[in-house]
């Protein structure tokens, strides 16, 4: 899955009532990447591991905890991409994310419930990047 296919999904399954916490369009991925190829969940949990270790950074998550951040940044996320692409010129608008503690966790499990779906079995991924808060060591170079 290339990153545009990525955030083309993301949208298409976005719903469109309120959903604060990105349940609804987790539940929806889900269900949309559990009807789909192997190959596709696992191309959406590299993508999306990408994007969030992208957002991985000191200017965004310098006084927040580990899950705060990560969350929050999965929130970013959650919003699509033209919210991921703005947060990315520039760290103020990362702030009411932070601020608010809007989360996304949800989004997170997507991918491993997929897979489970798909193969029955737990999915002990391994993706190129660590979406892990902290782990973009460059983001966080002084």
């Amino acid at each position: 899955m290339n990153e545009d296919a990525f955030w083309q999904l993301i949208e298409d399954c976005r719903p469109t009532e309120p959903d604060p916490d990105a349940d609804l369009l987790a539940d929806t991925l889900t269900e949309r990447l559990a009807r789909s190829p192997l190959s596709l969940v696992i191309g959406f949990a590299e993508q999306l591991s990408w994007a969030l270790y992208q957002l991985d950074r000191t200017e965004y998550g310098h006084d927040l905890s580990a899950d705060a951040f990560l969350y929050t940044r999965a929130a970013v996320v959650a919003a699509g991409r033209t919210e991921f692409d703005e947060v990315l010129r520039d760290a103020a608008a990362f702030t009411p994310y932070a601020t608010d503690l809007v989360w996304a966790e949800s989004l997170l499990s997507a991918p491993d419930r997929a897979y489970r779906s798909i193969t029955g079995e737990e999915w002990d991924r391994r993706t190129r990047y660590s979406y892990e808060s902290y782990a973009n060591t460059e983001g966080w170079a002084d």
